[in-house]
């Protein structure tokens, strides 16, 4: 028979990608640390450290995320459980790299389509500059 254990349980690799796309998510709505804290009722340090992978988010504050975000829970765990679909997964790793959310919601914000067109055709150019570079 088990019994509880009186040290804290410490984070695993799950509390970090959980934690990782809190705050994939948070910046993609463009709600910042603190506004976040302030919805679910803890400080923006206490939002860092979920978002670090420091400290585990129980059930019932990953669903109050999960609400403010406007996401379902199911959202926050990796494709090999079976609740997140393959696509959800590399939307996840694309988001992770440095001002990819910020690419995006500039990009968003360009209503007219061709402005739209000419932006994307501006980045693949700098993308394949950069392979030839590298070749």
């Amino acid at each position: 028979m088990d019994t509880p254990s009186s040290e804290p349980k410490c984070a695993t690799e799950q509390d970090r990608l959980v934690g990782e796309r809190i705050k994939v998510l948070r910046k993609s709505k463009g709600i910042s640390q603190t506004a976040l804290g302030s919805a679910l009722g803890v400080t923006f340090q206490q939002i860092q450290k979920y978002e670090n992978g420091v400290n585990r988010v129980g059930a019932s504050r990953l669903s109050e995320v999960a609400r403010v975000l406007e996401v379902p829970v199911s959202t926050f765990f990796e494709e090999g459980g079976g609740l997140v679909e393959q696509g959800q997964q590399e939307v996840f790793e694309f988001l992770r790299v440095r001002g990819a959310v910020d690419l995006l919601n500039a990009f968003i914000a360009i209503e007219d389509d061709q402005l739209r067109r000419e932006v994307l055709a501006l980045v693949r150019c700098a993308a394949r500059m950069k392979q030839k570079q590298r070749t």
